[in-house]
């Protein structure tokens, strides 16, 4: 099922029982977008443009701290997916300075920068 039009920078699966992939959800970071594909007989994929990115949140919980994994928690613009969880992946920390450069480089390449990201309707409003 794997397209190889699409070069991935980085894929993993979400981690359960003691750290392991035994995980029907797959994550999928390119230069451009993060996907998430779930399911095994029905897939669902989900897609985030990097762009889009607003804000970015890493937790660990307990388990995932004896186990080495962490949660990414990405809060973006797109109108389907506002809020993206990365769940228990293998080196959290990692993925997410890999998320930032990419996403510094999106911006650049569109010329947006954190004024840009203002929503004009919220501005509207307090007028």
């Amino acid at each position: 099922m794997k397209n190889d039009d699409i070069s991935y920078v980085w894929t993993d699966k979400k981690r359960t029982f003691l750290g392991l992939p035994w995980s029907f959800t797959r994550y999928f970071l390119t230069e451009t977008k993060i996907i998430t594909r779930k399911g095994f007989f029905n897939i669902v994929e989900d897609e985030v443009e990097i762009y889009k990115i607003d804000d970015k949140k890493m937790s660990f919980s307990f388990g995932q701290r004896l186990f080495g994994c962490g949660t990414i928690t990405i809060h973006s613009r797109d109108r389907d997916t506002p809020v993206k969880e990365i769940k228990n992946i293998k080196n959290a920390r990692k993925v997410l300075d890999m998320i930032d450069g990419y996403l510094n480089a999106e911006r650049d390449k569109y010329g947006i920068r954190g004024r840009d990201l203002i929503n004009i309707s919220d501005t509207e409003d307090n007028n």
